[in-house]
């Protein structure tokens, strides 16, 4: 028995780091899990269905239920195939884990078209995409009467929040999945299913050069705040009846840290009460500036 038990639950990008940790937590809390993994390189390029398969076995071992799936998570027809999967394998669908992803990285003045469109096709539509077929199902089933439980739970980055300098795309792109959870909130709520968003700091495929780079490994026996299935069990409790009453929310995850990010708010306003001369703005604009707080930095900025 655990906080998930019963409860059936997709995890996208589940073959390796942060989302595989995702899908074996959800199986050790009772939940029966679908394995999505295109087994892709952290460019996205090649696959393989060998880590979601290897994630599958890993459940059935330790006495769980799971299932693998190969879909591409942008493609409209494979997406709505990912939630067909889970609803013929178990007969429902309750959580959509939104997790799968690549990097393109290059500083903007270098970013092709086709390093921006993969970026943004991967992780926007990436976690649109399945959304919308999970939405469907949980729609049809609140409209049948049913009581609906149903969670989202996507994955944007402390670049989307603050931004990343080399990372324009990604950041971008994390910065409409932050925009994207909220909404979902918003548009949901009647169906009984809440969205929420983490931005986790981890140690991945994606991260390791710069980890390696930055960061000392951990003593032997100490706690490795940077390892990928530290971030699985607030997920797990995202996708728990426990977390009903959370919605709307983006959380930033690291280690034993778990943060409620302040996303963009109305701040000092002036109103002139009148359209405005163009060489009367700068002083009021400057006034409004020192009485907002600071910007975060952009991480990798000088």
């Amino acid at each position: 028995m655990g906080i998930c038990d019963g409860r059936v639950v997709i995890v996208t990008g589940a073959g390796r780091g942060i989302g595989r940790g995702h899908a074996l937590e959800f199986a050790r809390q009772g939940a029966k899990v679908v394995v999505n993994d295109v087994g892709a390189e952290i460019d996205g390029s090649g696959g393989s269905t060998g880590p979601a398969g290897e994630v599958v076995e890993a459940i059935r071992a330790m006495g769980g239920e799971a299932v693998a799936n190969g879909a591409d998570v942008a493609d409209w027809a494979q997406a709505e195939g990912l939630v067909a999967t889970a609803i013929d394998a178990f007969g429902r669908l309750d959580v959509m884990v939104n997790n799968a992803g690549f990097l393109r990285d290059r500083m903007l003045a270098n970013c092709s078209e086709e390093e921006w469109d993969a970026v943004m096709r991967v992780h926007l539509k990436g976690h649109f995409a399945p959304t919308r077929h999970a939405v469907a199902h949980w729609r049809d089933r609140a409209k049948a009467g049913e009581a609906v439980d149903g969670r989202i739970i996507n994955t944007s980055s402390g670049a989307g929040l603050m931004g990343s300098v080399g990372q324009g795309n990604y950041s971008a792109a994390k910065a409409g999945i932050a925009a994207l959870t909220l909404v979902e909130s918003a548009e949901f709520a009647r169906y009984g299913v809440t969205a929420n968003a983490i931005a986790p700091a981890a140690r991945t495929r994606m991260t390791e050069e710069v980890f390696a780079q930055t960061m000392a490994a951990p003593e032997e026996g100490a706690f490795d705040a940077m390892a990928p299935e530290n971030v699985a069990p607030f997920v797990v409790w995202l996708g728990s009846a426990d977390s009903a009453d959370v919605t709307g929310r983006v959380f930033e995850i690291e280690g034993g840290k778990i943060s409620v990010a302040d996303g963009w708010q109305h701040g000092p306003m002036f109103d002139k009460g009148a359209r405005w001369e163009p060489d009367e703005i700068g002083a009021v604009v400057r006034d409004l500036l020192r009485e907002a707080s600071d910007p975060a930095p952009v991480y990798g900025a000088s």
